[in-house]
Formats: structure tokens, sequence, C-alpha cells
């Protein structure tokens, strides 16, 4: 099979990067293979399903034009700064050229060892492999900017956590895998040149409009800033809570990576964690904003020798471009929640009416998401779905009156306002007990319900046929209260 490829992230210093070709399996299998996303980037969906694209799923096979490379950057884990950390169980293959000229990373995620591994094995497990390729692909049905999932192949070997599970490896497209991490790798080592010449990869490749700008490497820092503060505003606005906010983690394109012990929130409390490895709250759902600010100036300090030569400056520039986060972040997320509110126009007080509305779920135990769908009935006159979702209807009774002296004063058909409801809350999101549920039988054999939960949520917005199991809540004894890396 042909893939067109161009490969510029080999192209900067051996420093860079360890060479690597994927270790090979023993008995590849073909899991799942992305069809939708194999058309949309003009890779032929029959030799993805030959022997020979199996092989190259599976890392079996290097394909004609590929340069496989494991990626070096460092990272802050939970506060601490650890100087080495890398692609310990991915390749880049490459950069692959779509039929409209964009440029898209090429990864096997679980393909073997590295130079980075460290005490780790280079495999992933199956069940951790179909997580991030279910949720990262409903994430991209949200409309969400993130990594896309192409296939998932099982490896016909276990892998050792705390039990024997089987193997896979997942193909993974990004616009790009560089990281903040990956700044401060070149940062901690003081070693200017290789970050002026990440910079320059980056805005050639991610923000090539800050090129014409004065000041190319402010420009760039303030364009991740915005792009950041917009991801992480529709994060918050779906119940998404991504669990390891680590630097490593944050990509420098703005997409969503690393899908690990994320979870989508079941009833709201801002305090919520799901994360098993998150023993004190720090990427708590309400916390994700203020980790973004503080990731983001990681970035700038790592990117001072670039903003000036006079430090002092350097200093002021840094901190001038970190500190209009908050307030692109409230934009952001006041745009998305008016929207949820089916909030045409701009009004002063709109901050406290979704406060209020908040606080009103988490004293309620509302579930988040049909909590937001429900309102759009309430929209249209019909209250009752939306009271049942609270433990105490007085709660939301109050607010309701609030709400709807708000709408008396915009112009908005209802109809209209209704629609546009609906296209701001979604009907299904990937709930953790139907993910649980579906990826245990799938390490099975079984993917039956894996797929049937792919299908719903490809299309998380429109009511159907078969749809209602998908919107309810866990009983009591189905809530998952932990979710678990992969690693």
């Amino acid at each position: 099979m042909t893939f067109i490829f161009d490969n510029t992230y080999v192209r900067l210093p051996a420093r860079f990067y360890e060479r690597r070709a994927p270790y090979p399996v023993a008995r590849p299998g073909l899991v799942k293979l992305n069809l939708a996303l194999a058309d949309q980037f003009g890779i032929d969906p029959d030799a993805l399903n030959s022997a020979d694209g199996l092989a190259i799923l599976a890392g079996n096979q290097v394909p004609a034009g590929a340069a496989p490379l494991a990626m070096a950057y460092a990272g802050h884990q939970f506060g601490r700064f650890v100087p080495q950390l890398g692609d310990g169980r991915a390749i880049l293959l490459g950069e692959i050229v779509t039929p409209s000229g964009q440029h898209l990373d090429l990864q096997l995620k679980g393909s073997g060892r590295t130079a980075f591994s460290r005490a780790g094995d280079g495999r992933a497990a199956l069940g951790s492999v179909l997580r991030e390729y279910l949720i990262s692909e409903a994430m991209a049905a949200l409309g969400i900017p993130t990594t896309r999932s192409l296939a998932v192949v099982t490896t016909g070997e276990p892998v050792y956590r705390e039990v024997p599970l089987p193997g896979a490896v997942l193909t993974r497209v990004a616009q790009g895998h560089v990281r903040v991490g990956t700044f401060e790798y070149f940062s901690a080592r003081q070693d200017i040149d290789a970050l002026r010449r990440l910079a320059d990869y980056v805005i050639a490749r991610h923000y090539p409009e800050a090129q014409e700008d004065e000041r190319p490497y402010r420009a760039m820092l303030d364009a991740v800033i915005a792009r950041h503060a917009t991801l992480v505003a529709r994060w918050l606005s779906v119940g998404f809570i991504h669990g390891v906010m680590n630097t490593d983690n944050a990509a420098i394109s703005g997409e969503t990576l690393d899908y690990g012990p994320c979870a989508f929130m079941d009833h709201y409390h801002p305090g919520q964690v799901y994360s098993s490895i998150d023993h004190q709250g720090r990427y708590a759902y309400a916390n994700q904003p203020y980790i973004a600010h503080w990731n983001l100036a990681q970035f700038a300090q790592a990117l001072l020798p670039l903003l000036d030569v006079d430090p002092d400056r350097a200093i002021r520039e840094a901190q001038s471009a970190v500190d209009a986060f908050p307030d692109q972040f409230d934009r952001a997320w006041l745009d998305c929640f008016r929207a949820k509110l089916g909030l045409i126009e701009v009004a002063d007080d709109d901050h406290n009416l979704i406060d209020a509305l908040l606080d009103a779920m988490a004293s309620g135990v509302a579930d988040f998401t049909n909590t937001f769908r429900a309102l759009a009935d309430a929209a249209a006159g019909a209250e009752a779905l939306l009271r049942s979702q609270f433990s105490d209807t007085a709660l939301i009774d109050a607010w309701l009156s609030r709400w709807r002296v708000r709408l008396a004063k915009e112009s908005t058909d209802t109809a209209a306002r209704v629609i546009a409801m609906h296209r701001a809350n979604p009907l299904v999101i990937p709930r953790n007990h139907q993910v649980e549920a579906a990826l245990n039988a799938a390490e099975e054999g079984d993917l039956t319900a894996f797929d049937a939960l792919l299908q719903i949520l490809v299309n998380p917005w429109d009511d159907r046929p078969g749809v209602t199991p998908y919107t309810r809540p866990p009983q009591p004894h189905e809530i998952i209260a932990q979710t678990f890396c992969g690693t």
C-alpha cells in the first residue's frame, strides 16, 4: 500500500529523537479500522485492510517513505519536573500528506521499547487502546480538537500489568505531537539552538501566520495560549475531565492528547476526579483551566531566550502573554455555556446565571449531560424532564424564574432556540459505566457492545431509535469511581 509521506520532524537534529523502527508482533489481528477517517485522509481502506496494511498497522512492516522515530521530551507530571520522558511506547512513522495538502502525524502506540521507555515494556493493552479509540472519536464527533484513531490491531502477545492482558497497537493520527514538554526538554538543557529550531518548526507547521509577525515567537506563544483557552472551555462544556494534564500531554497544536484516566462526568460536581493517580485532585473538573494556565506558563518560561535577548524584557513579554489566558478562557467558557443555555445575545449577568445553575446542579446531584439537554425542552415550555434531574426541585425552580426573565429579553424564535440548544448540548457522551462494560467484553473477544456504543457516540446530538439506553446515568451499582492509566 502507498502512503504519501513528507517527513519534516526527522529533518531536525538527531538530539530531537531516536531513530527507531517499531518492534514486530507475533500474530497481528485487525480489530478496528476507521474507514471514515481513512477516506477523509485519502488512505485506501482496502489497502489498509490487506496483509500489507495489517503489517504496517501492527509495526511489522515499515511503509515506503516513512522515517520512524521516537520523540524526545520532558514534562511536569503532577507539578514535578521530569527532565527526560519521551515516546516510551510510541513510534512516529512519519507525516502523511492528505489530498488537501494537510500534514498529519501517523503514530503507532504500543509499538515496543525505545530509548525513552525507562522501566516500561513499550507495549499497550487492548482495553486502553480501545478506550482511546472510542473516546477520541467521541470527542471528534463533539467537535472538540483531538487526536484521532485510525486502527486497532491485536499483537497476539500478552502484556503484563496487574494481570496478563491482550496486547494491541493503536494507530493515532494527529496535527502534531510536539508538546509543552518538548520545549521544556531543551530549555532544561539550555539548548537555545534547539529551542529556536523547534519554535521555527512549530511556526512553519502549525502557526504560519506568526511568520509574518515582527515578533514571531511571541505570536506563536499567543496563538498557543488562545487555542488552549478555547480547548479547555470546550472540555468543560461537555463535562470532560482529562485526568493527566501534565505538560507532556499539552499539545502545542491545541488538540486533546492522551486518553488515559480521562472521564466524562455523570452528576455534576466541580471537584469531580476519576483518575486513580490524581490523589490530590490536581486535575479535577473545575481545576482544568487553572492547570492549563500553569502549563502555559511553563511553555512561556521555556521560550524566554527566544522572546528577547534582555532577560527582564523577555520575562515581561512572557508574563504579558500568559496573563491574557484567564480572560480568553472566560470568554470562550461564556460562549460555550451561553449556547448551552440558549442565550444568543450577551448580557452582563450571564456568568452569574450560569454559575447559579451549576451550583444548583451540584447541590441537587443533577446529571450534567441530561440537565443541559433537558433545558431545550424547558425552553419550549416543558420543564418536567429538567426538574426530574434534581434531588430537590426547589433548587432548579428558583433558577428557572431567573432564566425565563433573561430569555424574555431576547427576540430569538423559540423553535430556532431549541434547535441551537440541541446542537450545543449532546444527547449522549461516553458514560464511564458503558465504556467499562464495552471494554471488558472486548477484552474477552466480544466487540458487540463496543461497536454499538461507538455507533451511538459518532452522532452525539440527534435523538433516534435505540439511543435512549445510552442516555441513562449509572445505577448506584454501576458507578465507576476511578479510571486508570493504560501504563
